[in-house]
């Protein structure tokens, strides 16, 4: 597969893939721990980070939204990751390590400064959701990044 050439087709191409993979992990998981209820419950979660408990009205615009954002949001971790990525010497030699830590990173980021600062409804943190959550994000955010990014770059 060839990947786009330009600075922001690749980080299109990269949120998309990243943005994917994440949400079928957490579509996934969120059916799993809540016992097959409606993604768009999963959906209306995301857009609370923006709308607050106005997102769980159930208006099917909050839906979309909840999409959209999950999007922007992968789409902003591709971009912050390609840029530094050129940057930081020795990465590419170490695909694994980078994406793991960088799949680490994103994690602690989202769940100590980007929810606390969201209207997204807080509860307490548990370790094993903690963990299954840092590793869907290390594998499906931060080694596709990796390798994007290696490839990219290598060229």
């Amino acid at each position: 597969m060839r990947l786009p050439s330009t600075f922001p087709g690749i980080v299109l191409f990269a949120g998309i893939i990243t943005g994917t993979l994440d949400i079928l992990s957490a579509s996934v998981y969120f059916t799993i721990v809540s016992h097959g209820a409606p993604l768009s419950k999963l959906f209306a979660y995301i857009s609370s980070g923006v709308f607050g408990k106005e997102a769980f009205n159930g208006n099917p615009a909050m839906t979309w939204l909840g999409l959209l954002f999950h999007y922007l949001i992968a789409g902003t971790w591709s971009f912050i990751f390609l840029s530094i990525y050129p940057k930081i010497p020795g990465l590419r030699n170490y695909p694994v390590a980078t994406g793991l830590a960088y799949g680490l990173l994103v994690w602690t980021i989202m769940q100590f400064i980007v929810l606390p600062l969201s209207h997204v409804p807080h509860g307490p943190l548990h370790l094993v959701s903690a963990l299954l959550n840092i590793a869907i994000l290390m594998v499906m955010i931060g080694l596709p990044l990796s390798f994007i990014g290696r490839r990219y770059y290598t060229k």
